[in-house]
């Protein structure tokens, strides 16, 4: 039997290949995106300010189906620099138009909450949920407008909920269980929904590569909702939805910081749709250039058919109406796109109880397998 240090390269030398053959494209879209699934939601969380910290998941399963699922349910929206957000914006179908719902433009918004996680560490679930102060990073007492052109530097983290509060924690309450302590909100819900994007993600020049493990390795995803709220990087697989499937959406991501790949962006899925490996997902065989010197504008749209398509296009605009054929024409006329067909699956994978999670919310997280991998990568 090969070494574990053997396959880790092979698996490196698999994603270094199958990403150096990905085509730079304008578009990446995923069809057929969505399933009939389940997924185990967090049932209790214990003693989570100490070293006997624990996690349960229910044992009734959550069921979702439909075009989008599961990311059709309640999304976070989370950033990792190096990046600056000069715009945000967040639309649901009405007709023949999308109407904005939420949006942030550095000196005003709307229905949009920033939070970070600068609150108390735990054995288990790692650090709280806490408003972000208008840096991104730092702990806030309240509500707080993320500052204009604030730069964050690589592995520092800041997500976007809704400024909608959570009634009380509980497995049937409407936010289910969160921890404690946390400004709990919802986040961003709907079948059909498009997210809008204005940033930077330049070369980071702040802090050195021996600093931090996610260097220069910026990103902007989704989550669904519950995950954040109890925990995005636990050391236990029963701390979040994550690992039993209920969802994770990445949109502009680089996924590792060789000299061949740090300036890609790639789109992967992570769900059980035609796949059982949930860490490693489903990644479209295209990548979208990463501008470091300039301005990107872009985003999400999932449409009711179960398409989702990632785009980067200067037409881009943050109108609070903005007609379907005008989003049609972002996306149809940004250039080659990059097509991901998935499969019609019916699945209802077994909840976890490992100790330790990889992936998902660990993808932008580190871990011992993600530092070997990245060794792995260096030494190919």
């Amino acid at each position: 039997m090969l070494s574990f240090a053997c396959q880790v390269l092979f698996v490196a030398a698999a994603w270094a290949a199958s990403s150096s053959s990905a085509e730079e494209v304008s578009v990446i879209e995923f069809d057929n995106f969505g399933y009939s699934g389940t997924y185990n939601m967090v049932s209790e969380l214990k003693n989570v300010d100490s070293d006997s910290c624990t996690c349960e998941l229910s044992t009734t399963a959550t069921r979702f189906s439909g075009a989008n699922a599961p990311i059709s349910e309640e999304v976070s929206v989370h950033f990792r620099g190096p990046l600056t957000l000069s715009k945000f914006g967040y639309y649901v179908a009405d007709g023949d138009n999308w109407d904005r719902k939420a949006y942030y433009n550095g000196s005003s918004s709307s229905n949009v909450t920033f939070l970070t996680t600068a609150g108390k560490n735990s054995s288990c679930l790692g650090k709280a949920l806490t408003y972000a102060d208008s840096d991104g990073i730092s702990k806030a007492s309240s509500a707080t407008l993320l500052g204009k052109d604030t730069l964050i530097n690589s592995q520092d983290e800041y997500s976007i909920f809704s400024t909608v509060k959570c009634g009380d924690s509980g497995l049937d309450k409407d936010c289910g269980v969160y921890r404690s302590g946390i400004p709990a909100y919802h986040g961003f819900s709907g079948t059909t929904k498009m997210f809008l994007f204005e940033f930077t993600m330049p070369t980071e020049s702040k802090v050195s590569k021996s600093e931090v493990s996610n260097y220069d390795m910026p990103a902007i995803w989704l989550l669904n909702a519950h995950i954040p709220r109890t925990s995005q990087y636990s050391t236990n697989a029963n701390c979040s939805c994550w690992r039993s499937g209920c969802g994770e959406f990445d949109i502009f991501e680089v996924k590792n910081n060789t000299e061949s790949t740090v300036n890609k962006l790639f789109s992967t899925i992570h769900d059980y749709q035609g796949t059982d490996d949930i860490e490693s997902g489903i990644q479209a065989n295209g990548y979208i250039p990463r501008d470091t010197e300039g301005t990107m504008i872009g985003g999400v749209v999932f449409d009711s058919n179960g398409k989702a398509s990632v785009f980067v296009s200067n037409s881009t605009t943050f109108d609070s109406s903005i007609s379907n054929s005008d989003v049609s024409g972002w996306v149809s006329k940004a250039g080659t796109a990059a097509t991901e067909q998935l499969s019609s699956v019916s699945f209802s994978p077994a909840s976890s109880t490992s100790s330790s999670k990889k992936g998902g919310a660990s993808s932008h997280g580190y871990s011992i397998v993600n530092a070997v991998f990245a060794l792995a990568l260096w030494m190919i």
